[in-house]
C-alpha cells in the first residue's frame, strides 16, 4: 500500500510529468497560464516566497498561485490553523464558527460589506453578484469595462481580451460556447472613460441592473474621478456598482480597493488573497441588495439563487482568519509597497540601462511588465501597443534563471518577499532584458 503522505508522488522526472501531463491533462495544463515547454515546470514543494521544482530547482516566486498566497506558502500560522480544523472535519454544509467569525471580520474590514454570502471561486462571487444586482434593481442587463476579467461565467466574456476597440457599447464574445443572445444583455464601455460610461449609463438606465468593474483593471490603474463618476451613475439611476475585488481585496489595503480609492460600491466579489491559498470566495454588500439573495423560508421565485456544497466551508474560513490576522499587523502594507516600489522601480531602470521600453505598470503589491512606449496607458486598447513576443521572450530567460513567472501576466508581491529576493531578481532580470534587447 502507498505510504498515505506521499500519494501521488513518485520519482519521475519533470520532464517525464510534463510528457504525461500533455498526455492526461486537457491542453497538458491546469488552465491557461502556461509556460511554452522548454521552460515549463513541475512544482513539488512551495516555502515562502520559494518554489521548488521536482527536479530540485528553486525559484523565486511572484505568480503566487496567480495571487491568493499573499502571506507566502506554507505560512505557519496558516498551516497550524489549517491542521487543527481539519482534525475536527473539512465540511459540513451546516453554518460553523470559523465561517461565522470570519463573516464577523469582513463586516469589519470591508466598507460596503453589511452582510456576506459565501462561494467557492471568484467565478461564482462575480455571476451571482450580477444575478443579485438584476434581481435588485429588476433590469436585465450589465455593464462592464473593456479588458476587464471577472471569471469564465459567459456574462462576463465579452470584450474582454479583443484584439481591437470594441464597437461601444457593444463587444464580441471572446469565448466558444457563449450564447449569442447573451451579447444584447451585456454592455462594454472603455475603462478610464468617466464620460462615456456616464453617456452610457443614462442612456440605458432602464435596462441596465448592475455595473461591475475591476477597480485596479489588471494593470490599469483608475484615473482620478472615474470610479466616482461611474459611482454616482448608478447612484442616479438604482444601478447596482459591483466591484471586482478577487485581485485587490485585501491586497491594495486592508479595505482592499474600497480604502485606496476612496470609493465604495454597493456589492463587492473576494478571494484570492483572503484565504491564505485555500478555495474561498465572498460576496460582500448592502443589506438591501444582499437581500436578493434571500433564503430557504422565502418562495423560491422570490430570491437570487445562490448556494454551493463547500460554500462557508471551516477549511477555508479557518484560513482566511488566520491570513486576515497575519495582514492586519502594523507595518505588512507599508512593507508591501516597499518591496513592490523597489521591484518595480528597479525592472524599468533596468529596461532603461537596455534600451528597452519596460513598464511596471500597476500597483506596488501587483503590476505587470509591459515592453511598450507608453507608460501611462488607460485603457484596454492602449496595452494593444505591448510587444507580447518581447514579453514572452523576457519571461522565459527569468524562468530559466530562477524567478517564476508567466508571460504577460502580472507579478504578485507577498509579505514572504524580501529584499533579498529583490536583489537576486533584479540581478536576473537585466540578464534576461540583456537577450531581450539582443534580439
Amino acid at each position: 500500500m502507498a505510504d498515505a503522505r506521499n500519494i501521488g508522488q513518485t520519482s519521475a522526472t519533470e520532464a517525464e510529468l510534463l510528457d504525461l501531463a500533455g498526455n492526461v491533462l486537457n491542453g497538458g495544463a491546469l488552465g491557461f497560464l502556461m509556460l511554452p515547454r522548454e521552460a515549463d515546470v513541475v512544482i513539488r514543494e512551495g516555502r515562502g516566497s520559494k518554489l521548488i521544482s521536482v527536479d530540485g530547482r528553486e525559484y523565486i516566486d511572484f505568480l503566487m498561485g496567480s495571487g491568493p498566497m499573499l502571506v507566502g506558502h506554507c505560512h505557519p500560522r496558516v498551516i497550524e490553523a489549517v491542521e487543527h480544523q481539519m482534525r475536527q472535519g473539512t465540511t459540513f454544509y451546516f453554518l460553523n464558527e470559523p465561517a461565522i467569525r470570519l463573516a464577523e471580520q469582513m463586516i469589519e474590514a470591508v466598507p460596503c460589506a453589511e452582510e456576506i454570502r459565501y462561494v467557492s471561486t471568484g467565478s461564482d462571487a462575480t455571476f451571482l453578484s450580477l444575478r443579485a444586482g438584476r434581481a435588485f434593481a429588476g433590469r436585465s442587463k450589465i455593464l462592464k469595462f473593456e479588458g476587464g476579467w471577472h471569471g469564465t461565467n459567459d456574462y462576463a466574456m465579452f470584450g474582454t481580451v479583443p484584439q481591437h476597440a470594441s464597437d461601444y457599447p457593444h463587444a464580441e464574445s471572446d469565448s466558444l460556447g457563449v450564447p449569442d443572445v447573451l451579447g444584447d444583455e451585456v454592455l462594454v464601455a472603455p475603462f478610464n472613460d468617466a464620460e462615456f460610461a456616464e453617456q452610457v449609463i443614462d442612456q440605458h438606465a432602464g435596462e441596465l441592473g448592475a455595473v461591475i468593474v475591476e477597480p485596479l483593471q489588471r494593470v490599469l490603474k483608475p484615473e482620478p474621478g472615474f470610479l466616482q463618476a461611474v459611482r454616482d451613475a448608478c447612484t442616479r439611476h438604482g444601478i447596482v456598482l459591483i466591484f471586482d475585488e478577487i485581485v485587490t481585496g485585501f491586497r491594495l489595503a486592508w479595505g482592499g480597493a474600497q480604502e485606496a480609492y476612496g470609493v465604495v460600491p454597493d456589492l463587492a466579489c473576494y478571494g484570492k488573497a483572503m484565504a491564505g491559498g485555500y478555495p474561498l470566495a465572498v460576496i460582500a454588500g448592502r443589506k438591501e441588495v444582499m437581500d436578493a439573495f434571500g433564503n430557504v423560508s422565502r418562495p423560491p421565485q422570490s430570491i437570487a439563487w445562490a448556494s454551493g456544497t463547500f460554500n462557508g466551508n471551516p477549511i477555508g474560513s479557518t484560513a482566511a482568519l488566520a491570513a486576515m490576522e497575519l495582514l492586519s499587523a502594523p507595518g505588512v502594507y507599508d512593507q508591501l509597497h516597499r518591496i513592490g516600489s523597489r521591484l518595480r522601480s528597479g525592472i524599468e531602470e533596468a529596461g532603461r540601462r537596455h534600451g528597452l521600453p519596460v513598464q511596471a505598470l500597476g500597483e506596488d503589491m501587483v503590476f505587470g511588465v509591459r515592453f511598450m512606449e507608453n507608460s501611462q496607458p488607460k485603457t484596454w486598447v492602449d496595452l494593444l501597443e505591448n510587444d507580447k513576443a518581447m514579453g514572452s521572450t523576457f519571461a522565459v530567460e527569468c524562468v530559466k534563471r530562477g524567478i517564476l513567472i508567466v508571460p504577460n501576466e502580472k507579478f504578485y508581491i507577498s509579505i514572504a518577499h524580501t529584499d533579498e529576493d529583490v536583489d537576486r531578481t533584479l540581478e536576473i532580470i537585466d540578464e534576461a532584458l540583456k537577450v531581450v534587447a539582443a534580439g
